[in-house]
């Protein structure tokens, strides 16, 4: 299955998980493209001030990977500079956060497997 670019649905998500700001999302595959594999993935451009807001993954599991800039995330509460190329996993009841505290635009992928 190939999605291109220009195929891809163009979401403006306001203050997702009770975050701050706009994020502009990229819907790379649906959770019907993924037969039940994953239920999201996303690319997520974050302007400055964005951020995600603080959420459990009890019987899911997320994965964060920074493709542009820099953003801070909290795992379980504990703040990690993720820089481009930087991922962070989080599952089995943790929680975690994120937000855009630097001068410049971020992008990250988003994925939530099943």
């Amino acid at each position: 299955m190939v999605h291109k670019n220009a195929d891809m649905a163009h979401i403006i998500r306001e203050n997702i998980r009770g975050g701050r700001g706009k994020a502009h999302t990229d819907m790379v595959f649906g959770p019907e493209d993924m037969h039940g594999k994953a239920t999201l993935f996303n690319r997520m451009t974050l302007e400055p001030g964005t951020s995600i807001g603080e959420h459990p993954h009890e019987q899911d599991a997320e994965i964060y990977y920074v493709l542009k800039g820099s953003v801070t995330v909290y795992d379980c509460g504990t703040p990690h500079k993720l820089e481009e190329g930087d991922a962070m996993f989080t599952c089995c009841g943790e929680s975690h956060s994120l937000v855009n505290d630097s001068g410049d635009t971020a992008v990250i992928l988003a994925i939530v497997i099943a």
